[in-house]
């Protein structure tokens, strides 16, 4: 068998050390397996900064995050950047009919502006944030959730998740201690955040208060509550409001709600993260509603 001059091996065993390599890499840009954390990537991440971002500027990125996006009417795109294999997985058109800039990309180009622990897939989107949306609105809405100053963004997009899952109207909450709409919390909730009004309120005892103007039950989920959640429900609308991850309902958030409820645990673990306890408040509180 003949060598190749570049270390003793075959070519043909260069060949598909080539194609193992393209085939692993592409697994890496579709977020199927992790990049690993050498000290190249190391350093990058140690020495990259996030960019300065404009108010009324959001990149999105992951592929069912900008699929999602672009597929909402209400989203206005700036500009789509993203790499030959995003784009074929993205089902793009001629991109020449595109109505927004499309700029094709290596992989690398966009850690530069994401951070090389964005698992990006490959794409990442420029836009304008959501368009406002009011509380009012939500009048025909039976389900809706509460958040009193959950800061983490990937629990905001896990919850977002659950409740496009169980058809909820919106995720509300407050302006302050709470994400904005950014590339983590969408990533996370992967899709939702196109799908469900995400609503942030400058007070939170304000807007309890104007759902029950508007007829909704509001119901605080609290580990001390006199009583099980699915003992709790009535009525045909329901607002579940879910309290911060470490410290739980505020006080005057606790005094604003019409009632109080506690998911019992049967094992030995009686509290859960703010993001699995809402997936099953939604859950009981549907079937409550819908049967």
């Amino acid at each position: 068998m003949s060598k190749d001059d570049t270390g003793g091996k075959s070519a043909k065993d260069t060949h598909y050390a080539k194609l193992r390599r393209a085939h692993r890499d592409q697994r890496r840009e579709r977020g199927e397996i992790p990049t690993p954390k050498d000290d190249r990537r190391r350093k990058q991440a140690e020495g990259w900064k996030a960019p300065a971002l404009a108010p009324d500027q959001v990149y999105l990125y992951g592929l069912h995050t900008v699929r999602a996006a672009l597929d909402n009417p209400e989203r206005q795109i700036i500009r789509l950047s993203v790499s030959q294999n995003a784009a074929q997985r993205l089902e793009l058109p001629d991109i020449s009919t595109l109505p927004y800039p499309v700029e094709t990309v290596l992989p690398s180009d966009l850690d530069k502006v994401l951070g090389p622990e964005a698992i990006h897939q490959g794409v990442m989107l420029e836009t304008r944030p959501l368009p406002v949306r009011r509380l009012e609105a939500l009048k025909d809405s039976p389900l809706l959730l509460v958040l009193d100053q959950v800061t983490d963004p990937h629990n905001v997009g896990a919850i977002m998740r659950s409740a496009v899952a169980f058809n909820a109207g919106a995720v509300i909450t407050t302006q302050r201690h709470s994400p904005t709409e950014s590339g983590v919390l969408a990533k996370t909730a992967s899709g939702a955040l196109e799908l469900i009004p995400y609503i942030q309120i400058t007070n939170l005892s304000d807007a309890l208060e104007e759902l029950h103007r508007l007829g909704f039950l509001t119901v605080g989920l609290d580990s001390e509550g006199p009583a099980p959640l699915e003992g709790t429900l009535s009525g045909q609308r329901v607002a579940l409001v879910m309290g911060s991850e470490g410290k739980g309902l505020r006080q005057k958030t606790r005094a604003t709600c019409k009632a109080l409820a506690r998911l019992d645990m049967p094992g030995a673990i009686k509290s859960l993260n703010v993001s699995n306890a809402a997936a099953i408040a939604l859950y009981a509180t549907h079937r409550h509603l819908f049967g």
